[in-house]
């Protein structure tokens, strides 16, 4: 039980990095804003993902909320990373930025497995 705990946070933990305290601090950056432009997208576009990823995060590291917004907020960021994938793919062609969202998308999924592994222990 408390190595499943340490997968869940550790994981968990990097996905709240990569896409809820990264996202919201250089979100406003010229990088990032040439980086949703370069992908064909609005930058109005940029700041809502943004505003999703920061819900979506807090929905997964805050113990009460509940198990069906967790499960909303791991579909949000699996459909995120899937069009990431797609997005980078039809723009760049196929090179390792197209394929990074696949590795982040992996540690989602060890999240998301040993979250349910836990909760199925306490039931």
């Amino acid at each position: 039980m408390k190595k499943d705990k340490i997968i869940y946070w550790t994981a968990t933990t990097i996905i709240a990095l990569f896409e809820g305290l990264m996202p919201a601090l250089t979100s406003q950056t010229e990088l990032a804003k040439e980086g949703i432009k370069h992908l064909g997208y609005p930058e109005y576009f940029g700041n809502a993902l943004v505003v999703f990823k920061i819900l979506g995060v807090l929905a997964l590291v805050i113990p009460q909320v509940p198990k069906r917004v967790k499960e909303w907020a791991y579909a949000g960021f699996a459909f995120n990373f899937v069009f990431a994938i797609i997005s980078h793919g039809a723009v760049d062609g196929l090179n390792g930025q197209t394929f990074f969202p696949l590795i982040v998308f992996g540690i989602l999924a060890i999240s998301y497995i040993y979250y349910h592994k836990l909760n199925s222990n306490e039931n």
